[in-house]
């Protein structure tokens, strides 16, 4: 094998499978009051198998972030369905690390995490769930204040996806904005919100960081 060949096989190697050298820090200074708030999922990147049935389906959808009293994360996420307007909470636990959560999936038995990787907290985030890189699991979803697909916000998160290593087909960026309405969340028991996480995983037209759906959040 010539030089020229080999480096060209490493570069495609790097480019089509996952990065699992790569390390993902949170964003500095993490502050979780000024990341409150309303948002809305404009991308998502995912290499699983379910996500590539669904992804076509994709829809900007919106939520509600807001943190309790002891610092861990609530999440409330709208979803259209067929018989109406469906609304799921998820909890997220805090680390010592200020901007990564942690949580329990029972769907795959093991401890996931989520990290919020950049953000401006006016404008978009990057949040990555599982720095563990495994196809089946990990996710990159790009989260804005607002549902409307600015350029540069999609050039940073699918520059961020290919540099961990996902291919140019698993990263979506919906147009169609989902209409389920915003209403008052309905913050329920901790036990109740994971029963809920593992329920959504059968919709693909959920948020990562509320999902296991097409995360195999």
């Amino acid at each position: 094998m010539t030089l020229a060949l080999a480096l060209l096989l490493c570069v495609f190697l790097e480019t089509h499978s996952f990065n699992t050298q790569h390390v993902v820090e949170p964003q500095p200074n993490f502050n979780m009051e000024k990341f409150s708030g309303e948002w809305y999922r404009i991308g998502l990147a995912d290499e699983s198998q379910l996500f590539a049935m669904f992804k076509n389906q994709l829809k900007i959808s919106k939520g509600l972030l807001e943190p309790d009293a002891e610092g861990n994360v609530n999440l409330t996420m709208w979803t259209m369905r067929p018989y109406g307007c469906s609304i799921s909470v998820y909890s997220y636990e805090k680390t010592d690390v200020p901007g990564e959560f942690t949580y329990f999936s029972k769907r795959h038995k093991i401890r996931k995490d989520i990290t919020i990787v950049e953000t401006n907290y006016t404008d978009y985030s990057l949040v990555l769930k599982y720095k563990n890189m495994d196809k089946e699991y990990t996710q990159v979803a790009l989260y804005g204040r607002s549902s409307i697909l600015r350029p540069d916000l999609i050039q940073i998160f699918r520059s961020f996806a290919l540099s961990l290593g996902f291919s140019e087909e698993a990263i979506v960026a919906p147009t169609d904005v989902d209409p389920c309405p915003i209403l008052e969340p309905i913050l329920e028991p901790r036990n109740t919100a994971e029963f809920r996480e593992e329920k959504s995983a059968q919709s693909p037209n959920q948020s990562v960081f509320g999902t296991e759906n097409l995360s195999k959040v």
